[in-house]
């Protein structure tokens, strides 16, 4: 099958991960980079018994539902997979994605979904976003085949698929403030400079990666991470952006000479201004360091934090299990309406952020203990605490280990709020739950609007 070509291919509705369906000869095939309503002719990527992959090579027809995308890296980049759908059917497909999942993999009985609360932010709604230097510039086809020499110098983002090809962006619509500003400054500074871009093969190179962080307060991070230690240079590059953006509240870098641009455990060196940045709900302060997460959509977090809390129903008497709490955001914004919370997460960085967090904020109704959710959440825990009354689980994409979800079968609370970036797996774990809780509500929310994620808050109550 690979290579043939179909000839108008209605395109019917969207899929998971932001493919569209159609349907040949009774096979399913999922095509990338259309919208539903749309007539292509598809060259067929690949070939399986049960479905098709292809990409659109021709449109005869295109959907009412199509609209005009705003970014000229749209398409190449894979950055916004959605620019091309209008915003309201991004939130019914959203919605649907939830309703599909749950339908296909939980298979307990459900309340209707609500429809996906929506972002006011449609764009520069991130709070961070990483570019990679590379000396593997994305050329184009017009490009290649124009036979021109190009600069193969790039500061951008990695093409899907491609680990060693960079798109090299001129403007993103994803972040605001000073993030398009600060990238091109510097890439300009580095090429007149013939600074050495970071060769990802060869391991070579000294400036590696840009990250950069916002918040709804006007602070702004830079982390500059190079690939060498070279300090007369570095101290070049950090000079250029300290004096040329004074804007920058914290800025830092690090050498990193590792196979992977992870720094987690590498110690980075603040340069100028302060070692963190510091975000804002409620009148709550978060203390967000280089190293910690925070929900990449600051407005919408709140959105959403405000969902979970509603969905707790907290009165203020009630023991609160927040597990992979990460900087303790949900733990500390729910606890002046509970007794206690009690925070658990994985990685130590987290919840030193978070322990410090309740401290800025004056809260003292707050414990956090670092460790893997499966081995720590056990008998000896429980007993050493009180059980909870609620517990708001928030789990990576790969959702919760059977063994956590064994254990809240044990524990039996009244209440459990699952706030879920992967709809797929949090259905396998309300499938595992269903034998002791029944879902109450369910509310999709959109974090990343122009893509086709969702995050998906759920109340599951004990049954009697």
């Amino acid at each position: 099958m690979k290579n043939k070509v179909i000839t108008n291919l209605l395109i019917e509705r969207i899929a998971s991960e932001g493919k569209c369906v159609g349907h040949h000869e009774g096979k399913v095939v999922f095509v990338s980079g259309v919208a539903p309503g749309d007539v292509v002719d598809v060259r067929i990527t690949k070939g399986k018994s049960s479905f098709m992959e292809g990409e659109a090579i021709r449109f005869h027809e295109y959907s009412k539902d199509r609209i005009e995308p705003f970014c000229s890296h749209f398409g190449t980049c894979g950055g916004c997979k959605w620019q091309h759908i209008n915003y309201d059917l991004q939130k019914t497909y959203k919605r649907q994605q939830v309703v599909d999942q749950f339908e296909r993999i939980a298979k307990v009985p459900t309340p209707e979904v609500a429809p996906t609360l929506g972002s006011k932010q449609i764009q520069y709604y991130r709070n961070k976003l990483d570019f990679t230097f590379s000396n593997k510039k994305w050329l184009t086809l017009d490009q290649i085949r124009s036979e021109a020499e190009f600069d193969r110098n790039a500061l951008g983002f990695h093409i899907p698929k491609m680990f060693d090809k960079i798109i090299d962006i001129e403007h993103c619509y994803l972040q605001g403030g000073i993030s398009n500003e600060v990238r091109n400054a510097l890439r300009e500074f580095a090429l007149a400079g013939k600074f050495s871009f970071y060769d990802i093969r060869e391991q070579v190179g000294l400036l590696r990666n840009l990250i950069i962080r916002t918040t709804s307060t006007g602070q702004t991070m830079v982390i500059v991470q190079f690939g060498e230690n070279d300090p007369e240079s570095i101290k070049v590059v950090m000079e250029f952006l300290k004096d040329r953006f004074p804007e920058i509240t914290s800025l830092l870098y690090v050498i990193n000479t590792k196979g992977n641009e992870t720094f987690h455990d590498l110690e980075l060196v603040t340069y100028a201004g302060l070692p963190y940045i510091e975000e804002e709900m409620e009148g709550l302060k978060f203390r967000v360091g280089p190293k910690s997460f925070y929900q990449t959509n600051s407005e919408q977090a709140y959105e959403l934090y405000k969902v979970a809390r509603d969905f707790a129903q907290l009165k203020g008497d009630e023991v609160v299990y927040d597990l992979y709490t990460g900087t303790g955001t949900i733990a500390n914004f729910v606890a002046k309406q509970a007794k206690q919370v009690i925070g658990v997460e994985y990685v130590e960085a987290a919840i030193e952020d978070a322990k410090l967090n309740s401290q800025i904020n004056g809260i003292e109704n707050t414990l956090f203990y670092a460790g893997d959710m499966k081995d720590i959440l056990n008998e000896e825990f429980i007993s050493n605490h009180a059980k909870p009354d609620v517990i708001i689980t928030d789990p990576p994409r790969a959702g919760m280990d059977e063994k956590v979800v064994q254990m809240l079968l044990r524990l039996e609370a009244p209440t459990i709020v699952y706030v879920s970036c992967n709809p797929a797996t949090q259905a396998r774990d309300l499938a595992l739950l269903g034998e002791k809780y029944q879902v109450e509500k369910v509310q999709p929310v959109d974090m990343f609007p122009q893509t086709y994620h969702v995050e998906n808050v759920v109340r599951l109550t004990l049954k009697s």
